[in-house]
């Protein structure tokens, strides 16, 4: 049964920082590529970051320079270290892993087989 536990989620001011942890089982953790995915309310769900199997990392334009995304792959984890956060990155943030491309209104695009709970965070000014 594969499982992936999201963590450190929580209420920060306007410039703080918080790091984001997902913790999984179930699945051989190291031949997965994994992601940080956001969802605020109305909104629809959005990419934040992604690492593949190798460490090569990308990132939502909106967070680059903010946000790093890694990965230990001895502890199973993947973790989203969150940096000169803004009201706007207030959101529920999901972990996803097992990543597959699938065409979407004729678009490629990447998908996730796996996901966590999601972790809310909310920044106040």
């Amino acid at each position: 049964q594969v499982q992936l536990v999201e963590s450190g989620g929580g209420l920060v001011q306007a410039g703080g920082s918080l790091r984001l942890s997902c913790a999984t089982s179930g699945i051989i953790f190291r031949t997965n590529d994994m992601a940080w995915y956001r969802q605020a309310p109305g909104d629809q769900r959005e990419l934040v970051a992604a690492i593949n199997r190798a460490g090569s990392t990308n990132y939502a334009s909106s967070v680059k320079g903010r946000f790093t995304i890694s990965r230990d792959n001895a502890k199973n984890a993947v973790y989203l270290q969150m940096n000169s956060l803004k009201l706007e990155d207030t959101a529920v943030y999901y972990c996803a892993a097992d990543r597959y491309r699938t065409i979407r209104r004729g678009v490629i695009i990447d998908e996730y087989h796996y996901w966590g709970q999601g972790t809310q965070v909310t920044v106040s000014s």
